[in-house]
């Protein structure tokens, strides 16, 4: 099942000169490795009719380190990655995940929690799907799934992260 895309590592070496650091701890590498470890739950759930129609799913990652302050949208895009074959999509999964994960950045919270108690605080062209969480920063979403299975997999690709950070994090100090 798993035909996956992945975007270029980003490295502070190939930012623009002035750009905001990035997450020490919570970088591509360990993105992509969050990923990895969450890859075949998510084949096996993709797998049924009922999670996913068509089998596919796009996952958009946000450096934690990188907020609204720092800088823009894209530019705090840590990975992304299309699960399943793309041909089959029958709409832009990979746009409709950014749109989620951009909701849960500007706002600092999941993008079912917003929209269940605070839809006060969406503007006017904000996305009204949800399957996007900001757990302890990291912001993390899905699209192509079933809105509470792109949660799912948003949550345990972000509680990868956050676990492979502490990892790293708890090296560094020894």
């Amino acid at each position: 099942m798993t035909d996956t895309a992945a975007s270029p590592p980003r490295s502070s070496s190939t930012a623009a000169a002035g750009a905001a650091a990035g997450s020490r701890f919570a970088d591509a590498a360990a993105a992509r490795q969050a990923v990895a470890l969450a890859l075949p739950m998510i084949d096996a759930q993709l797998r049924d009719p009922a999670v996913s129609g068509l089998g596919v799913l796009h996952l958009v990652l946000m450096d934690p380190a990188l907020t609204p302050a720092h800088c823009s949208f894209e530019d705090a895009v840590l990975h992304e990655q299309s699960i399943g074959d793309r041909d089959r999509w029958d709409v832009d999964y990979a746009a409709y995940a950014r749109a989620k994960a951009r909701l849960s950045w500007r706002h600092g919270m999941d993008s079912r929690r917003l929209q269940a108690l605070q839809p006060h605080r969406l503007t006017q062209g904000e996305s009204l799907l949800w399957g996007g969480v900001c757990l302890d920063g990291i912001v993390v979403a899905a699209s192509g799934a079933m809105p509470q299975w792109d949660e799912a997999f948003s949550l345990a690709v972000a509680g990868n992260l956050r676990a492979i950070a502490w990892q790293q994090a708890d090296a560094a100090r020894r």
